[in-house]
């Protein structure tokens, strides 16, 4: 746990000491008039750079919102029905990497975002962006900021970091689309297809998550997803709290 809390500030102050040194915006100074062919070589060149800065800004914050975010609150959300003592922790170590790792993507995201484009913010997907790199980074100092299970303030803490890190993952997903379009509309290149492919993700994602609590009811029914059914078995039989506790602990 303190490994995890060190690593995690160590990665804070590093990424936050990299947005304070690196440029806010870099522009490229035009050549004096020359060769007319050198100069359209330069600009090709240049234009083929920005795309694929563009092209890797894209991946690093759906890495991040679109994948990594989500996969953790699945993961923390897996450990509310787990009783042995080291799957929590394993689940909890997962959450606790995923978040951090998926907060460093989004800050090499806005450092490629303040460094090589022009950031007049006259569109939703720049505004908004601004907006959750600062959630990001409350959410992940309030989750180091942790308080014990049993104090006073654990379930204020544990509200809020719910409903921020619920709203910043949503949030997320929406700048995606939004940032797709921006991509179409500064490269003209279709978009059709990474539309699709992050539609569908988000769906399977949606359907896991709502999947979670019903997957245990339909266990209990002995009922496999069919039309014949199935005998219960020694995991389905309901067994006394005191028997359910003894065969978790040695599960474990």
């Amino acid at each position: 746990m303190q490994f995890l809390q060190k690593l995690g500030f160590f990665c804070i102050h590093a990424s936050v000491l990299l947005l304070l040194v690196s440029p806010l915006v870099s522009s490229s100074k035009e050549h004096t008039k020359g060769a007319s062919s050198h100069e359209d070589n330069n600009i090709h060149k240049m234009s083929h750079k920005l795309l694929f800065e563009i092209t890797l800004h894209g991946f690093l914050l759906w890495a991040s919102m679109g994948f990594l975010m989500p996969l953790g609150i699945l993961v923390i959300r897996m450990s509310h029905r787990v009783e042995c003592g080291r799957r929590l922790r394993i689940l909890f170590y997962v959450h606790g990497l995923s978040e951090l790792l998926s907060v460093l993507l989004a800050t090499a995201g806005a450092v490629m975002s303040f460094r090589n484009f022009n950031n007049s913010f006259n569109n939703k997907h720049q505004r908004v962006g601004v907006g959750l790199y600062g959630l990001i980074w409350l959410q992940a100092l309030i989750g180091f900021v942790r308080p014990q299970r049993g104090s006073k303030g654990r379930s204020i803490w544990f509200s809020v970091h719910w409903i921020l890190g619920t709203a910043v993952s949503l949030l997320g997903i929406l700048n995606i689309y939004t940032g797709l379009q921006a991509y179409h509309e500064k490269t003209s290149k279709g978009i059709r297809l990474w539309t699709i492919i992050f539609t569908a993700e988000f769906c399977f994602i949606a359907f896991f998550y709502l999947f979670q609590d019903k997957w245990v009811y339909i266990r209990k029914q002995g009922v496999i997803l069919g039309s014949d059914p199935v005998r219960p078995t020694m995991d389905q039989v309901v067994l006394p709290p005191e028997k359910q506790k003894e065969l978790v602990t040695e599960s474990c």
